[in-house]
């Protein structure tokens, strides 16, 4: 489909292009961007704004192209830390075969049993899996905790991590062998203890004999999802496969998606969200919170309102935009959060004065509708609001598959004997 006349905000603008409001507006003054139309306030067309590299690759993208890989035979793949699927249902979507998955949450456990009760699902602790009986895979995938390393050296190798859960990541690549491996991780990784996690990291992967792709932070709102989240991505290829194959980041979709592509029928969904369970305000709240439009947060209340929503927060001045936030239809969703409603971490329905319900998290998280969640209500919002979106699973999925493809095609080409 051509999305050339979609039209965008300012805000949405400065989260594609990764730049303040401010930026926005001051490349707006100096008549760098010129608006579409100022009605009911500034709006752009994608297609006047090519200039941008991030937008020129939205309007010639290759997402159309790519839906069409698929996999040469079954590749085989193991998944750590699991959670409630978000990444292994796009990873199955892309023709992946999930020989197992692991999760210490028993809830979560139970979700993915729900739902694919083929899954051999490892419930428990990383540490306790003996991963050498599994054999060749092809790929090994997940999201380990960002925890810091003690750094009794200057460089930390694979046996100076132990004791954390990355090390426990490194460990299942070691014992075996994959081709490939993707770990996906909060962008705060990039910085975390100034930078000398991430470095780690890398050292380790080098050591145990892979060749890192250089990281990426991946914006979802490129991928078919309508909200801002962002994930840092880390793949690795095997060093004998690497100088031989090239691995290619997916292309954006043409289209920015928003909460009403999640929650309505259209292109998304064949459907408005389903009714479901989701927590409430309490009424004193419920009051407040039906005076902040869409789109707004606690500035948007009078000043007595303010003053009592925020109590001490009120006086250290403004930020915390996150507060008493009410979503908008026509954006994107903020990054769901693992409580909606919470002080600090609101997500307002745009029109009715409630929480999002499980069912519109998991629409913003691309979840399918028959994907159902177990244990309370709690435990099914923080399943949702830790999960990758499924869609932007999906489209690494597709350019994974297209690395394993060009592997297999090598004439050399051999998987690792079992626990070579």
């Amino acid at each position: 489909m051509s999305d050339n006349t979609q039209i965008i905000s300012e805000t949405l603008l400065a989260d594609l292009l990764s730049v303040s409001k401010a930026t926005v507006l001051s490349w707006k003054k100096k008549g760098k961007i010129i608006p579409f139309s100022l009605d009911p306030s500034p709006q752009y067309k994608l297609a006047d704004l090519a200039n941008f590299p991030a937008i020129k690759a939205m309007l010639n993208s290759n997402w159309a192209a790519e839906l069409n890989q698929t996999p040469l035979r079954p590749y085989r793949s193991i998944e750590l830390f699991a959670g409630a699927g978000g990444l292994a249902i796009g990873l199955e979507q892309a023709g992946f075969n999930a020989v197992a998955l692991n999760e210490i949450d028993p809830k979560a456990c139970a979700t993915l049993r729900l739902n694919r009760p083929h899954w051999r699902v490892l419930e428990g602790d990383i540490k306790q899996i003996d991963f050498s009986q599994f054999g060749p895979i092809d790929f090994l995938s997940g999201g380990f905790p960002c925890q810091a390393f003690s750094y009794a050296g200057n460089k930390l190798g694979f046996e100076d991590t132990r004791g954390t859960l990355f090390f426990e990541f490194a460990r299942a690549v070691r014992t075996l062998k994959p081709a490939v491996f993707m770990a996906e991780n909060v962008k705060g990784l990039l910085s975390h203890d100034q930078g000398r996690t991430l470095e780690t990291i890398k050292t380790v992967i080098k050591e145990l004999g892979y060749q890192l792709i250089e990281p990426k932070v991946l914006k979802a709102i490129f991928y078919q999802v309508p909200q801002k989240r962002e994930r840092l991505i880390l793949i690795a290829i095997r060093n004998d496969l690497a100088p031989l194959v090239e691995f290619n980041w997916p292309a954006p979709h043409p289209h920015v998606f928003t909460l009403k592509d999640a929650l309505k029928a259209g292109v998304l969904y064949d459907s408005d969200v389903p009714v479901s369970g989701g927590q409430s305000y309490p009424e004193r709240k419920k009051h407040i919170l039906a005076h902040v439009p869409a789109g707004g947060c606690w500035v948007d209340l009078p000043d007595d309102l303010q003053r009592e929503y925020m109590q001490k927060s009120y006086f250290l001045g403004g930020g915390k935009t996150g507060m008493a936030r009410r979503l908008s239809w026509n954006s994107p969703s903020l990054t769901l959060t693992c409580a909606p409603a919470q002080k600090q971490t609101e997500r307002c329905h745009p029109e009715e004065t409630r929480p999002l319900t499980v069912r519109e998290y998991a629409r913003i998280q691309t979840f399918p509708d028959d994907w159902q969640f177990s244990g309370a209500l709690s435990s099914q919002y923080k399943q949702i609001g830790n999960a990758v979106p499924v869609n932007l699973a999906y489209a690494i999925g597709r350019r994974l598959i297209a690395l394993l493809n060009q592997i297999e095609t090598l004439p050399s080409h051999q998987l690792p004997l079992f626990n070579e």
